[in-house]
């Protein structure tokens, strides 16, 4: 009874043996059957054109900006500006009122004048020296001709007295010119003083110095505002005038794209806010590497004579770098970077079986990769995740094309 068990207990083993080899089998069949292959979405390897670019976010800032003090102290009379004001150069924007300096150029006019009567008081009094001495040397003149032909009836002292009033005419002619020119000094300094009050009063209208944009007011009519003409942290400005028709753009540049930056280059500065792309251009960089960031200063300049861009606005600048045309490209959703310049993709193969490629790369664009060995054109590649594919595996490709390519 017991050998019947163990025999029916072999039997048993054997046939449970034989149905799990059968399974096997039929899996093994399945996994190869093309029926059954999973789907695939693959992509073409192309030749195109392929572009390096650096894309760098920024905020706009006025081309200019600054704040309007006043020359000379003064109490605002008229304010004709205020917040958004667009204001174009030499407009005024507030007018003060200075009664003190208004005496000083009345005083300066009338020192003017004085110097002006000086001035003519001093031309007669050279004429009537000029004429005495033209009497004074005459008669002297007479007299010694006299005496030269006829010594007896001129007496010597009169010859004398006659050559003392000569030159004393003379003296009094040169002093009349001396006279005369500071007359005119005088009428020079008067009327430099009158200038130079004028032109100080003339600031008590503040224009604006360039076309802009009133951004901030600091005083309103009656205030006081004082002369900014020191750094005093305490002097007051009327407002901040900001140059907002052109904004520029300030780019940290890294050091290894510092060779591509040229000056004149355009490029493109997308708005995300707006959803629109505007064009600037490089127009300066400060030609050095900063050393704590290693990145060089660079700025771009937007032109917005619509005003629809505004100062604090985020935007986002892809400066093109280097291009390569006619190149094999895949894809980056077709690569999967393996270390710098190389990296993996999955060739679809003869009978539609994967086949794990290794790829060399040069360039490197948002969208796309430049392969430069490992790849031939045409040939087909997996489109997507990588990771949930393996060597060898049979797929069933749908061929897709990406998004930025339609």
């Amino acid at each position: 009874m017991r050998r019947i068990n163990v025999y029916a207990i072999v039997l048993l083993s054997m046939i449970i043996s034989s149905g799990l080899t059968g399974c096997g089998e039929g899996r093994k069949a399945s996994a190869d059957d093309p029926a059954n292959a999973p789907a695939a979405a693959v992509v073409k390897v192309v030749r195109g054109n392929i572009a390096d670019s650096l894309e760098i976010a920024s905020e706009f800032q006025p081309f200019q900006e600054v704040d309007v003090f006043a020359k000379v102290s003064g109490y605002i009379q008229k304010l004709n500006v205020d917040y958004g004001a667009h204001v174009k150069q030499g407009q005024v924007l507030a007018t003060l009122e200075i009664p003190e300096l208004q005496q000083q150029l009345q005083q300066d006019e009338a020192s003017v004048r004085r110097s002006g009567q000086e001035l003519t008081r001093a031309r007669e009094e050279l004429n009537r020296a000029q004429s005495a001495y033209t009497v004074a040397h005459l008669s002297y003149t007479r007299l010694a001709d006299v005496q030269k032909s006829r010594p007896e009836l001129v007496a010597q002292q009169e010859i004398d007295e006659a050559k003392g009033k000569d030159m004393e005419a003379d003296a009094g002619v040169s002093a009349q010119k001396a006279a005369l020119a500071g007359a005119e000094e005088a009428v020079l300094a008067s009327k430099a003083t009158l200038g130079k009050d004028q032109a100080m009063f003339d600031y008590a209208r503040m224009t604006a110095p360039f076309d802009g944009v009133i951004t901030q007011i600091y005083a309103y009519t009656g205030a006081l505002l004082p002369a900014g003409t020191s750094s005093s942290k305490g002097d007051s400005a009327l407002c901040r005038l900001s140059q907002n028709s052109l904004l520029r753009l300030v780019i940290p540049v890294p050091e290894r794209a510092v060779a591509n930056i040229k000056i004149g280059e355009p490029v493109a500065v997308v708005v995300s806010g707006m959803n629109r792309t505007f064009e600037g251009k490089i127009i300066r960089f400060s030609d050095q590497i900063d050393t704590n960031t290693r990145t060089m200063h660079t700025e771009v300049d937007v032109p917005n004579p619509k005003y629809e861009l505004v100062p604090g606005m985020y935007a986002s600048v892809k400066i093109p770098l280097r291009t390569d045309s006619k190149v094999l490209t895949v894809p980056m959703q077709a690569f999967q970077e393996e270390g710098e310049g190389k990296g993996i993709v999955m060739v679809v193969g003869s009978g539609n079986k994967l086949e794990r490629r290794d790829v060399a790369v040069g360039l490197e664009s948002a969208t796309d990769v430049e392969i430069t060995s490992g790849l031939q054109e045409n040939e087909t590649v997996i489109y997507g995740s990588l990771g949930q594919y393996r060597q060898g595996e049979l797929v069933a490709p749908k061929l897709v094309v990406p998004s930025h390519m339609e």
